[in-house]
């Protein structure tokens, strides 16, 4: 029985070493990009989080130091499979990034003169920036309205919207510190909800 367990249990880090590293492959264009990917696999595919945790991994993993995939690969292993699963998420989502960086570190040194990589790249960050909108549009979904998908039939948040407009106006009014703002928000939807 304790042994059936044990393999199950290196079965489920196996599967989050595999998806993180996935992850990690495919985190082209920064952590906002990639945030529909993340839902996509650890939301819809694998049903390890609800649409509400992950929307709350996600608030947490931009509060906090690092990158945004690493932040979200931590805290969804720690949701799955404790502290082992934190490590193993984090390991496949960093250890695919060291070695796409070290084989392109090796390419540009070779390539830095070549038009047609720089053109390459100006097409990259083009699609950087979809991604990025595409990924804001999906944070704001699922705030204001509890999932991604817009249909005629979901409830708005509506202290969801109060409070982010609120939100950006001090922001842009009195240039109030993000930081400081962040708090404030937390600790005010801590009192509301």
């Amino acid at each position: 029985m304790a042994e059936r367990k044990a393999v199950e249990k290196m079965g489920e880090l196996l599967k989050l070493l595999l998806v993180f590293f996935q992850i990690g492959l495919f985190s082209i264009g920064g952590g906002y990009a990639i945030i529909p990917f993340i839902q996509q696999l650890v939301v819809e595919k694998y049903s390890w989080v609800s649409q509400r945790i992950f929307t709350d991994i996600i608030t947490i993993s931009q509060m906090t130091p690092g990158p945004l995939a690493v932040n979200t690969s931590t805290f969804v292993g720690l949701q799955i499979a404790g502290i082992p699963g934190a490590i193993i998420a984090t390991f496949g989502c960093v250890i695919s990034g060291v070695g796409i960086s070290i084989l392109l570190y090796r390419f540009f040194e070779k390539f830095n003169k070549s038009v047609y990589v720089l053109e390459a790249l100006n097409g990259l960050r083009s699609a950087s920036l979809g991604l990025i909108i595409s990924a804001s549009a999906t944070i704001l979904l699922l705030t204001f309205l509890g999932t991604s998908a817009i249909s005629v039939a979901t409830n708005v948040d509506w202290i969801a919207v109060a409070v982010f407009t609120g939100s950006l106006f001090v922001l842009r009014k009195w240039k109030m510190n993000p930081i400081l703002l962040m708090v404030l928000t937390g600790i005010l939807g801590g009192i509301i909800q």
